[in-house]
């Protein structure tokens, strides 16, 4: 099993790799600063939303990123509903939101 870093400094260098591309990024919700998850909200300014969320690969431990609300792009209303309800069960729950037409995340993990 990998070591992880704490959720506040992960996200600190995904904010700072979203800048290294002149993306803009934001923390819409700060969750705990040790251990808290952290979901991320690609915002396509127009057509649509994705929710990522992290999940664990049970075959050799290490992490990668599951489309949290499907396949396809959704509206910002129903990517907005989806974090709520995450957060409503957990509290400790972190929000980043990327603002790129191009609906890239920037994850360096496999997404599923």
């Amino acid at each position: 099993m990998e070591p992880r870093l704490k959720a506040e400094i992960w996200v600190k260098a995904h904010i700072r790799k979203c800048a290294n591309h002149n993306v803009p990024v934001m923390v819409t919700r700060r969750g705990d600063a040790t251990a808290g998850i952290v979901l991320i909200k690609v915002n396509r300014l127009g057509p649509g939303c994705m929710v990522f969320a992290p999940a664990t690969n049970f075959d050799d431990g290490s992490r990668e990123w599951r489309r949290a609300t499907g396949k396809d792009w959704i509206a910002e209303s129903d990517a907005d509903a989806y974090i709520d309800k995450q957060i409503n069960f957990d509290s400790d729950l972190w929000v980043l939101e990327i603002e790129d037409p191009d609906g890239r995340p920037f994850l360096d993990e496999k997404i599923q």
